[in-house]
């Protein structure tokens, strides 16, 4: 966080939706927030109302709002909320009229993303409604905010593209006397590597936990997670064997199998069969044969790997083991998947350095 902090001046959302990219959205929320972030973001309002459960006051955004969910819990516990659509607004303005607070609202525009967000046709009338409501003291307009297509590639006319829509954007909103204290489009590529796009805050997320958003490129940054095992058991076979279910792999020579308690159940994808990496006594091995529900299995040939070594899947690379992002280069996909995929109960965590309240 502090390498984020120390890139922009703006103002620092850390986002903690999905349990913290699942790292533990408490525990990395309070880290954030000792670490220079001054706002917080969720997807959706569950989550922004575990952290304040948890009796974290800093301003928290939730985005992905949908019909009929209890926005009076977002207000009465001073979440602000996002409004792409005039009848979302309408919710809120209904939730704000029953609790008898105006609620802070964020209004998003669609600048290119085509997900969430009012296209340009739907913008003005969102903006007109917003003014009445803002004016009736319903509801009082926080910001205005988009997302980025593209920014994980820099340089990319996408990102250019949408940013003209965005002031564009903003000047249509002036012209409806919306005046936002914060606007919002930069993640964590674009706060990386696009100051100009930095504007009133910043929302990084996966750079938060020290992963990169950019392929080939690090920042700098340190990945916070370590996911392993202790090796539960080893045992010696012969040459042409089959390993794990329909025998995908199979053995050359002799050589000693180790039992890695870990499976799908526990985060680690079935796509790695055959090619996740894990490493045992600093060297890396590659799973043999599929992946299981509880468990997968390495050929360590004739090195003396035995039951209680440590075996581990992804950290920080300072030992020589493989990050997160190896995991994903191995499978094809990106180092955000392998580390939300972590996270089920019966995979404990520990985290260095937590402070409670």
């Amino acid at each position: 966080m502090t390498k984020l902090r120390a890139a922009t001046t703006a103002q620092v959302m850390a986002v903690v939706k999905a349990d913290g990219y699942g790292h533990g959205a408490v525990p990395c929320a309070r880290a954030a927030l000792e670490g220079g972030a001054t706002w917080l973001g969720v997807c959706t309002l569950a989550e922004a109302l575990e952290l304040r459960a948890a009796g974290i006051e800093a301003p928290v955004l939730a985005w992905l709002i949908g019909p009929g969910q209890p926005l009076h819990q977002a207000i009465e516990a001073d979440v602000d909320l996002s409004a792409a659509g005039v009848d979302q607004l309408a919710e809120i303005v209904t939730a704000a009229t029953v609790v008898g607070e105006p609620a802070r609202v964020h209004l998003k525009i669609d600048t290119g993303l085509h997900r969430n967000g009012a296209t340009a046709q739907t913008w003005p009338a969102l903006l007109e409604a917003a003014a009445k409501a803002e004016a009736d003291g319903l509801i009082e307009v926080i910001g205005v905010w988009s997302h980025f297509v593209y920014a994980d590639a820099p340089g990319h006319e996408t990102i250019d593209q949408q940013l003209v829509a965005f002031g564009e954007a903003l000047d249509v909103a002036e012209s409806f006397g919306i005046t936002p204290q914060l606007r919002h489009i930069a993640n964590s590529a674009a706060t990386l590597t696009r100051t100009d796009a930095h504007f009133d805050l910043v929302r990084p997320g996966i750079a938060v936990y020290g992963l990169s958003p950019i392929a080939g490129e690090t920042f700098g940054l340190r990945p916070a997670m370590t996911a392993h095992a202790r090796v539960l058991l080893t045992k010696q076979v012969g040459p042409d064997e089959g390993v794990s279910y329909g025998h995908t792999y199979q053995t050359r020579s002799d050589t000693t199998l180790a039992l890695v308690p870990l499976g799908y159940a526990d985060g680690v994808p079935r796509a790695a069969s055959n090619v996740g990496p894990i490493a045992v006594n600093g060297k890396r091995y590659t799973i043999a044969g599929r992946v299981c529900m509880d468990q997968v299995m390495l050929d360590c040939g004739d090195d003396g790997v035995h039951p209680g070594d440590e075996a581990i899947l992804f950290g920080p690379g300072d030992r020589g083991e493989p990050t997160a992002t190896d995991w994903a280069d191995a499978i094809g996909t990106i180092n955000y998947e392998i580390v939300t995929r972590f996270g089920s109960g019966r995979v404990p965590r520990t985290f260095a350095g937590e402070r409670h309240g």
